[in-house]
């Protein structure tokens, strides 16, 4: 008896496992049938555009394009210039006591760098003093202070254009 039962729970057993797989293969064989069909159309897509030169220089010019973009964005950090504690530093080292700065601005487009500085300076001798001091550091290459700012003769209210040195 013991035995007929476990030969009954054998093939119950191997039944569904049959079943299970039976299932099984309903289930994924459309799935199968459509992706063989997908490649088989993918490969013959892929043969005619290899046939066609106009489909080629027209990728070509894709995978170029894509290139470019890609330099554009790796040469990007070399391009990149911070206005960094050394510029700001080289201003305010260059500073009298009496010229307070109220706005150090960056600007960088297709003429180059430019900072400007935003101030008040007592006098004028005071406010040359200060140009004449940034001139000679070797941080800015330039710098560009308006005759328009000397006009007044005292608490003047100034803008000074420097043009950063390259490092």
């Amino acid at each position: 008896m013991i035995m007929g039962f476990r030969l009954r729970l054998v093939t119950l057993f191997l039944l569904t496992l049959d079943l299970c797989i039976l299932i099984a293969l309903v289930v994924l064989l459309p799935s199968y049938f459509l992706s063989t069909t997908k490649n088989s159309v993918a490969n013959a897509k892929l043969e005619t555009q290899k046939l066609d030169p106009m489909l080629m220089s027209e990728e070509l010019a894709v995978i170029e394009d894509i290139n470019n973009k890609l330099d554009l964005i790796e040469n990007a950090e070399k391009n990149k210039f911070l206005l960094s504690a050394d510029v700001i530093n080289a201003i305010l080292l260059k500073k009298r006591s009496d010229i307070k700065i109220t706005q150090i601005s960056y600007q960088n487009d297709t003429r180059g760098r430019k900072i400007g500085v935003t101030g008040t300076a007592p006098s004028r001798e005071v406010l040359l003093f200060f140009r004449l001091a940034l001139e000679s550091s070797p941080a800015f290459k330039s710098v560009d202070l308006p005759i328009s700012n000397f006009v007044k003769g005292s608490n003047i209210q100034f803008y000074l254009n420097l043009i950063p040195s390259e490092k």
